[in-house]
């Protein structure tokens, strides 16, 4: 059992109406290689994300779900119309956003367009294998997007936080993450931070995963 690196093409990068802004200029893109290879060798069987916008991190994961024929439900989750943090904009981003899921994922990928408090319904307890919450990133908003959706973690299950090394402002991640340390975790410090943690204990290859931090950190770094 072990731990496979992908040098995959990102499909989202060709796209040809897929602008630059789009795709290449947010601070997830250092993420996406780390995001696909942990999809492909997870294989969860639900993936949920808190906060989309132009879908860079989505669409790794779907790609990732695409290219190993996996069992996967996708799940992105936003109102795609901005907040004070990643600021406002138009129509013209879901409209892309959504364009690529039809065209590339619509087997598996499903947009819900609402809040997350309103979207809690859609999902069992227990049965979301991989969540990712990137939404508005004060304290307070995370806290409440961790706490609300932690019941709906899997046991091993796996919860990315993304800015966990952003200090400024009113953004508070940083502070979230300095409380679930104690818990297992994996963290990556560059493009805004990324960190990883198993909250709800881990099984052998996730173990695997905890292991291999320093490779982790030297290998998916040299992507941002």
């Amino acid at each position: 059992m072990s731990w496979d690196f992908y040098n995959t093409p990102f499909k989202m990068d060709s796209s040809d109406y897929l602008s630059e802004r789009f795709i290449k200029r947010g601070a997830w893109t250092g993420h996406r290689r780390f995001g696909y290879d942990l999809v492909r060798n997870t294989k969860p069987k639900i993936i949920v994300e808190l906060g989309t916008q132009y879908g860079t991190s989505f669409f790794s994961f779907c790609q990732a779900v695409k290219d190993g024929g996996l069992k996967s439900n996708c799940y992105a989750i936003d109102t795609w119309k901005g907040d004070p943090h990643s600021g406002f904009y138009g129509e013209e981003v879901y409209q892309a956003v959504s364009r690529f899921v039809n065209e590339e994922y619509s087997d598996f990928a499903k947009l819900i367009r609402t809040t997350f408090d309103d979207s809690l319904w859609c999902f069992q307890d227990e049965s979301i294998d991989l969540l990712h919450i990137d939404g508005y990133h004060t304290y307070e908003a995370v806290k409440h997007d961790y706490s609300t959706w932690f019941r709906k973690i899997a046991k091993n299950g796996i919860i990315l936080l993304h800015d966990i090394s952003v200090n400024r402002a009113d953004f508070g991640v940083y502070k979230l993450w300095d409380e679930l340390k104690s818990y297992p975790h994996i963290e990556f410090n560059h493009s805004n931070g990324l960190g990883v943690v198993f909250p709800k204990g881990y099984d052998t290859f996730n173990k695997i995963m905890l292991n291999k931090e320093n490779k982790f950190q030297n290998i998916y770094e040299d992507y941002s």
